[in-house]
């Protein structure tokens, strides 16, 4: 008659596959084996358990413990065994990996009390550092979500500045300083709450570069910025805001650096790239440097109406002049014209087409004659 089955706890117990040898011990035998004593979870022989070794060729051999608890497997190849004890379902087998060498006899005992207390002691120390990362991350969150929502109401700030009168010009500035400072540290605040190695930090560092770059601080964004690529390398956008704050700071080799790397890795989007390291040497009152950006955006985007009107104004500032006699006359750069045209095409109700229009009008002040003219397709 087979002995009864102890009562335990297999719901405590967390299976895991062990891959060590155990040292061997002297056999008699030509050949090697193993053998072992199994103790159940209260530290008692666990009889009746079957135990399986496979060999690295695939050979299998089962046995079973005897009443106190151990089994031999004798005769055996050299070679390296996975050594299966067959738990009651619905765990799964337990496994040890063992060395078996000719002559000798490899001890593989199991005492399954000894285990689940280090395992329990091992998922409680895992539990305690899921919760806490879990409160990090939620502290982070929390902290992240406070400053997007300041950013928006910095970029309205920021609207509102521009269009603020004078007498409301230093509130306004004021506003938009106190709301950045605010911006700023909410994000500082998500990265210090931040779990270890948390893969969100280049977000972080991107949107402190963001909330420093709408608050004019172009050093500390660009610092901002270039950790952010660090972290992630791979994101054209990081690039392209860094080269808009390094264009702003004059860092003029620098910014093209950025952009170039933002064009290469987002060929599709390499007209914006472009079309903003122009605007911000346009906006810089670097015009003659930003025809160039400006005529490679439009050549990838050959749509914008933007881009054509920002050229055309470009290159309006590249004009130069000639002494003729007593006067002084305009030398008009090859293709203002065409490009202003383009604008009106494109856009000629819009906010472009319009700048465009007047554009022309001035070029006709300047220089009679010219032929400003432009067919404009009616809509369908």
């Amino acid at each position: 008659m087979k002995p009864v089955m102890k009562s335990w706890s297999l719901a405590t117990i967390l299976i895991v596959a062990l891959a060590s040898f155990f040292a061997p011990h002297a056999a008699a035998q030509s050949d090697g084996g193993i053998s072992g004593k199994i103790l159940d979870v209260q530290g008692k022989p666990w009889a009746d358990m079957a135990v399986q070794a496979v060999s690295d060729q695939g050979a299998k051999s089962d046995t079973k413990t005897d009443k106190d608890g151990n089994y031999a497997f004798r005769n055996l190849r050299t070679g390296v065994y996975t050594v299966s004890i067959i738990l009651p379902a619905p765990n799964k087998p337990f496994t040890v990996q063992s060395r078996v060498a000719a002559g000798q006899s490899s001890d593989v005992s199991v005492n399954f009390k000894d285990i689940v207390a280090k395992q329990g002691s091992e998922y409680s120390e895992q539990v305690k550092k899921q919760e806490e990362e879990k409160q990090k991350f939620e502290g982070m969150k929390e902290h992240f979500t406070a400053g997007n929502a300041l950013l928006d109401q910095v970029r309205t700030a920021k609207s509102e500045l521009t269009k603020a009168p004078g007498d409301q010009r230093d509130a306004a500035k004021q506003k938009l300083a106190d709301l950045s400072g605010q911006a700023i540290t909410e994000f500082q605040a998500a990265q210090k709450a931040a779990p270890e190695k948390d893969p969100n930090q280049h977000l972080l560092w991107a949107k402190l570069g963001e909330a420093y770059d709408l608050a004019g601080r172009n050093d500390e964004a660009a610092q901002a910025y270039k950790q952010a690529i660090a972290v992630k390398p791979e994101v054209p956008a990081y690039y392209n805001n860094l080269g808009n704050v390094l264009a702003r700071g004059g860092k003029i080799d620098d910014a093209h650096a950025a952009y170039t790397k933002s064009a290469e890795l987002d060929p599709t989007n390499a007209a914006g790239a472009w079309r903003n390291f122009g605007i911000s040497l346009y906006n810089a009152g670097r015009l003659k440097e930003s025809v160039e950006p400006l005529k490679k955006s439009t050549e990838l985007d050959p749509k914008s109406a933007q881009t054509w009107y920002l050229l055309g104004a470009a290159l309006v500032g590249a004009m130069e002049t000639k002494q003729v006699g007593n006067k002084l006359e305009v030398i008009i750069q090859p293709g203002t014209v065409e490009a202003y045209q383009k604008a009106v095409e494109l856009d000629p109700d819009g906010q472009w087409g319009q700048q465009a229009k007047q554009g022309l009008e001035g070029l006709k002040a300047i220089a009679p004659g010219i032929e400003t003219k432009v067919n404009v397709k009616k809509k369908k």
